[in-house]
């Protein structure tokens, strides 16, 4: 398959999002007046999966190990630049503002940095114009063909590696302790932006082999959830009962509790 593309500054990406960026550039994101939201889901991860297994090896290198009760289980904690409406650096002409300053997800759009999410047109905001067939080539053969996207796509990949850690003193500072069961929702946490700076900043420098082992517990509104949890003693809170103003749950299913 062959896929061509090329941006027509039509400005429909650059709204209502939650842009994935490296804890580096949230603390850029950040000092530049924006907002950040902690994405948190976990995994029940009871054995070691074989290495050849691709897809659990990519879960592994975006996830640190915690406990949650009995289950062993590995948290990914996504942070995400998060805004309503506009873009805060889109200008009116349809240009970035921050355009030298932009996070990697922004440069490698239309691409993805998952390597198991296909890059599909029709899942992207572009008009069919920057799709047509006398743009340039952007993938084909499987793979983007734009040396300077994939440099990025990598760089972004070992950056979400090497931080995943990192997240989880991150979460320790901030008192994060819920997730939602991986592919059933997320626990959101919406600190307030001075908070979330300071925290980031204590990651400089720090000795994260120092860590102490924390207890994280599941979050769901599913009975099925909660029943399978309890059965094999791992720690489990319903979602309504997330009060704090900071915290949210984001069900991808109906409620059944």
């Amino acid at each position: 398959m062959t896929i061509h593309f090329s941006c027509t500054q039509c400005g429909k990406c650059c709204h209502n999002l939650r842009l994935p960026l490296s804890l580096a550039e949230a603390s850029a994101w950040l000092r530049r007046g924006g907002d950040i939201e902690l994405f948190c889901e976990a995994i029940p991860w009871p054995d070691e999966p074989p290495e050849s297994d691709a897809q659990a090896m990519h879960k592994r290198r975006l996830s640190f190990p915690v406990a949650c009760g009995a289950l062993p289980i590995r948290v990914v904690v996504t942070v995400v630049a998060a805004f309503d409406g506009a873009c805060p650096n889109l200008q009116s002409d349809g240009r970035c503002g921050a355009y030298e300053q932009r996070p990697r997800v922004c440069r490698i759009y239309p691409a993805e940095v998952n390597p198991f999410i296909p890059l599909t047109p029709v899942s992207k905001a572009c008009p069919p114009e920057a799709w047509a067939a006398d743009k340039p080539v952007f993938f084909a053969d499987g793979r983007v063909t734009d040396a300077e996207t994939v440099e990025v796509i990598q760089a972004s990949r070992s950056a979400a590696a090497q931080d995943a850690p990192l997240k989880e003193r991150l979460c320790a500072y901030l008192g994060v302790s819920h997730a939602a069961l991986a592919n059933e929702g997320f626990v959101i946490y919406a600190f307030e932006r001075d908070v979330m700076l300071k925290a980031l900043e204590r990651l400089q420098g720090d000795d994260i082999s120092a860590l102490p082992a924390s207890q994280w517990q599941f979050v769901s509104n599913r009975r099925a959830t909660v029943d399978a949890l309890s059965s094999i003693e791992a720690h489990y809170a319903v979602s309504s009962s997330l009060t704090q103003a900071h915290e949210r749950y984001m069900e991808f299913f109906p409620t059944d509790l």
